[in-house]
């Protein structure tokens, strides 16, 4: 490595990890520490991902290497930790949640690590993409799209308690085994569809609406605790599971609620029944999941996690 290549790479690292006092970085010496993995021949992570990713989905970084540790990441502005791999030895794992509102860019993950008492950097290069998202119109009472005063004030309360929740990280991972839908059924909207509610451009579809009649079964998409039962405005009677390590998932309008605050659940445990509650055209179940309090495309984030529990 040449030391034009060094002097550049030292200025990424300076302007990029090392300008916010708040970062998860913070210690001192920063610099030199950056100077001694690239000046001396430390060998280079095993990482894994893919350089492409659409705009709602979920960017899964994996690092098989032995003796290293506090493994870390900065993307943008948002820092987030790694995990262990608990279904591979020597291996840790990083979800990105990309947001919807990211634009085409490209982008670099910068990752920090600790290997002979000495932390090291590196990054990833990625390419976000914008998905194949479509439209629609949806017809709902007035009052459910310009809201009383009452209601707004509800509303931002609601989004302040989800917010709470799906900002509560545990270090625990509380499943074993593969996620799975809460119901097999049609799906009648997909995540990321652009939502235009009385012709009035609100917001997109966050999760994925599944065909059901009111009563229909309603199942845990994997073990979790239940961090939240109720009935909320948008989304009618709602529940909430945590996952453990940010993964939430989300099942919202139903008609009867079969769980508690605070309860285990199983994957395919029955948790309730689906319903038309809350803002919505007809009875249907609406399933989400969120990433470190981002909302992604369920689907694709499912298909990620259950690569974790892949037998190598």
């Amino acid at each position: 490595m040449n030391y034009l290549r060094i002097t550049l790479l030292l200025l990424l690292l300076s302007s990029t990890v090392f300008s916010n006092s708040t970062n998860i970085y913070q210690y001192q010496k920063n610099i030199q520490d950056a100077k001694k993995l690239y000046l001396s021949k430390t060998p280079p992570l095993h990482i894994s991902y893919e350089n492409s990713v659409n705009n709602g989905d979920t960017l899964l970084i994996q690092i098989n290497e032995k003796n290293i540790s506090d493994v870390k990441l900065t993307f943008k502005d948002i820092n987030l930790p790694f995990y262990k791999n608990p279904f591979k030895k020597n291996s840790f794992y990083a979800l990105v949640p990309i947001s919807y509102y990211n634009k085409t860019s490209n982008e670099k993950v910068i990752i920090s690590y600790v290997r002979n008492n000495i932390r090291e950097f590196t990054f990833a290069k990625i390419r976000v993409k914008q998905g194949n998202y479509k439209s629609e119109k949806i017809k709902v009472a007035n009052s459910k799209v310009n809201l009383s005063q009452n209601n707004s004030a509800r509303t931002a309360k609601e989004y302040k308690e989800a917010m709470e929740i799906y900002n509560t990280n545990s270090s625990e991972i509380l499943w074993k085994k593969d996620f799975i839908m809460p119901m097999f059924s049609k799906i009648t909207s997909n995540f990321g569809t652009k939502r235009v509610y009385n012709d009035q451009l609100k917001s997109f579809h966050s999760g994925i609406d599944f065909k059901a009649d009111v009563g229909s079964r309603v199942v845990a998409a994997n073990d979790g605790i239940v961090k939240f039962v109720g009935d909320r405005f948008y989304s009618g009677n709602s529940i909430i599971i945590d996952h453990g390590q940010g993964i939430y998932t989300c099942y919202f309008h139903l008609s009867k609620i079969l769980v508690k605050e605070n309860q285990k659940v199983s994957k395919k445990d029955l948790i309730a029944l689906s319903g038309d509650t809350g803002r919505i055209t007809g009875p249907h179940l609406h399933f989400g999941v969120r990433v470190h309090g981002e909302l992604v495309n369920p689907e694709n984030l499912f298909t990620l996690l259950n690569k974790l529990n892949e037998k190598y």
